[in-house]
C-alpha cells in the first residue's frame, strides 16, 4: 500500500484530494470547537501536548510564508514530538480561514495565535467523525509518500 502514489489511494486527482481533504479538516474544526476540544497557540500547544500527548488527535501548524525563526524552531520541536507521539500533523496555509472556522478572537477582543492548533479527543468517549477518519487517512498516506507534514490550502469562502 506505501508504494501507491495519493490518487491511486483514493481514486481522486490530487487537486480534488485536496480539497476534499481541506474540507473535512473545516468540518473536523467546526465540530470541534462547540467541544471545547481546540487548543490554540503554540506555547498553550505545547502545555497539552506535554500533559496528554494521548489525548491529542491532529496538529495544526500554520503560518502565511512568514520568516520568524523562532516559530521555525517551535515548528521543529512540535513536529518532532507529534512524530515521536504518533500525533498526525499538517501544515495549513491561509490563516485568515483559519481564523474565519476558528473564531479568531480570544474572549476581550485579543486575537488567538493560530500558529499552533491542536484537537483533542472530548472526555467523555473516543471521537469517531468521518471528517477526522479522512484527515487522518490523508496523513497516514502522505507518510507512505515520505511527506511527514503535509501542507493543505484551505480555500477562501
Amino acid at each position: 500500500m506505501c508504494n501507491m502514489t495519493l490518487e491511486e489511494t483514493s481514486g481522486e486527482s490530487s487537486s480534488e484530494r485536496m480539497e476534499s481533504v481541506a474540507k473535512a479538516l473545516e468540518e473536523v474544526l467546526s465540530s470541534a470547537l462547540p467541544q471545547g476540544c481546540i487548543t490554540v497557540g503554540v506555547y498553550e500547544a505545547a502545555k497539552s501536548l506535554n500533559a496528554d500527548p494521548d489525548n491529542v488527535v491532529l496538529c495544526l501548524l500554520a503560518t502565511d510564508d512568514e520568516e520568524d525563526v523562532a516559530l521555525q524552531i517551535h515548528f521543529t520541536l512540535i513536529q518532532a514530538f507529534c512524530c515521536e507521539n504518533d500525533i498526525n500533523i499538517l501544515r495549513v496555509s491561509n490563516m485568515r480561514r483559519l481564523a474565519e472556522i476558528l473564531g479568531g478572537v480570544k474572549p476581550g477582543g485579543e486575537p488567538m495565535d493560530l500558529h499552533c492548533v491542536l484537537v483533542t479527543n472530548p472526555q467523555s468517549s473516543l471521537w469517531k467523525d468521518p471528517a477526522l477518519s479522512k484527515v487522518n487517512r490523508f496523513c497516514r498516506d502522505s507518510r507512505c509518500l515520505d511527506q511527514w507534514v503535509p501542507v493543505i490550502n484551505l480555500p477562501d469562502r
